[in-house]
């Protein structure tokens, strides 16, 4: 975990100094990201019943949670250092949560067998992820801050790549006629969720110690 522990040091180009956190533009970003979040889960949600596949009702769940990740980032921003690893670690906790339950909801679809609708997905995918890397972009200068401001930027990379894999699924779904690409896809974003929980969690513990 040393990479993630090496911008808790001193460097002039990190964004945890109160000048970065109490930055009009970054504040404007979150309330941007948590829009887009907010609506996207709603979108996704709707389209992954509809067309009965697994990663997008996971990429919903994953929006849902992320919406509230920029509330509660927006919530905590001018706190002191240790209430924003707080905010952190409990993001953490909640993303290895939401890998967790994915993983059970596709252990769940593989026994009922049913195959999902590719053209919905791919749609649907393709909108998801031009929502993403948007938010991505305009949060990647903000991406070496703290534990709090890494844990956001994290949850728009992974969702980006969730998204990507979204539309690779739906190309799998046509081809084959079966549900095990969009189910194999599932498992992936459950795995990247806990991996990127992992990170911010040891990060977050990193910062507390050192408050």
């Amino acid at each position: 975990m040393s990479a993630l522990h090496d911008h808790n040091h001193s460097d002039s180009q990190d964004h945890d100094t109160p000048e970065a956190v109490n930055d009009p533009k970054y504040r404007k970003i979150l309330w941007f990201a948590m829009l887009v979040n907010a609506a996207m889960f709603a979108i996704e949600l709707g389209a992954g019943f509809r067309s009965g596949s697994v990663s997008l009702l996971a990429d919903a769940i994953d929006f849902l949670g992320d919406a509230a990740n920029y509330g509660v980032s927006l919530a905590v921003l001018t706190m002191a250092m240790a209430w924003r690893s707080k905010a952190a670690l409990l993001k953490g906790v909640c993303m290895l949560g939401f890998g967790f339950f994915v993983l059970g909801r596709a252990a769940w679809a593989a026994k009922t067998g049913t195959v999902p609708e590719a053209a919905t997905m791919g749609m649907i995918g393709f909108l998801a992820l031009a929502a993403n890397v948007i938010v991505a972009l305009l949060l990647y200068n903000y991406r070496t801050g703290d534990a709090n401001m890494r844990s956001v930027w994290l949850c728009s990379r992974n969702d980006a790549f969730g998204n990507i894999a979204v539309m690779l699924a739906a190309l799998g779904v046509f081809g084959t006629g079966t549900a095990w690409p969009d189910l194999a896809v599932a498992v992936g974003m459950a795995g990247l969720a806990i991996w990127g929980g992992w990170s911010v969690i040891q990060h977050a513990r990193y910062e507390l110690k050192s408050v």
